[in-house]
């Protein structure tokens, strides 16, 4: 299965994270992905207009993203966000080409280091599975990945791929804290990790808003063994990877810590 990841920076002006969304996507369906990840918020960065936004901006950005999807033939992940009584629900969605969407909402918020999403996000509650060619592919988003049952819930429901979209906090040792979650994860419910991040805006000068989460880059494939497959840095960059699910198998075998658990832990 080839899988573009692309690490951007998206900014509060949805017409021109919708453009850099377009060009990505075409640029990895030239390479020949049939799956383009992009990371959490990308219709928008984080800031304290999303309800607007989604309010203003959310039929329209389906729609071009619809198009997109068929116009490549790709299937196309990103964050969005959509309103919910006076907060906004945080999705991570897949545009098919065929016309079809489904949206995963995500479920831990970030209340943690002094950012508080839950003061206007309203928390998703169930898991969910993509199809990619028959390939059972998991959704999460961020925070997610701090929670290894929910890893094991979506392996135990037949996925050999989970992605994670973030936009990452910055801080000491952030980066190193995102590489090691990504790495557990990966280990601990026998999946590949496709952690998909914003870029580092410190890197590629992009102006974002400074009272959310931002990110750091650092996007990686870890394979279920726990190795790295590919790493990129903090810029802006479009990274196309081949992943055989069949290696999360020969993990489950050697290594069948979901088998092995006791107590469903």
């Amino acid at each position: 299965m080839r899988i573009a990841l692309a690490q951007i920076n998206s900014t509060t002006d949805v017409a021109a994270n919708l453009a850099k969304v377009e060009d990505f996507t075409r640029r990895a369906a030239d390479s020949g992905a049939e799956l383009v990840v992009f990371p959490e918020a990308t219709m928008s960065a984080f800031n304290r207009e999303l309800r607007g936004q989604a309010d203003e901006h959310l039929p329209s950005w389906q729609a071009s993203l619809a198009n997109l999807a068929a116009e490549t033939g790709t299937i196309v992940v990103v964050g969005e966000f959509a309103a919910a009584e006076d907060k906004v629900i945080n999705l991570l969605a897949a545009y098919y080409p065929d016309g079809s969407r489904a949206e995963y909402a995500k479920i831990h918020l970030y209340d943690a280091f002094g950012f508080k999403e839950s003061e206007t996000v309203v928390p998703g509650e169930e898991p969910l599975l993509i199809d990619v060619a028959g390939e059972e592919i998991g959704l999460t988003i961020c925070y997610d990945i701090r929670f290894p049952k929910l890893y094991a819930e979506v392996s135990r429901r037949g996925a050999r791929i989970a992605i994670v979209s973030a936009s990452w906090g910055a801080g000491p040792g952030k980066v190193e804290q995102w590489q090691v979650l990504a790495r557990a994860r990966a280990l601990d419910s026998n999946m590949f990790i496709i952690a998909l991040g914003q870029a580092d805006p410190q890197v590629t000068g992009v102006e974002v808003p400074k009272n959310g989460p931002t990110g750091v880059g650092h996007s990686l494939v870890v394979d279920p063994f726990g190795r790295v497959v590919v790493e990129l840095g903090g810029e802006e960059a479009l990274e196309v990877v081949d992943v055989d699910p069949s290696v999360a198998d020969e993990a489950a075998t050697a290594i069948p810590v979901l088998a092995n658990a006791k107590l469903g832990y």
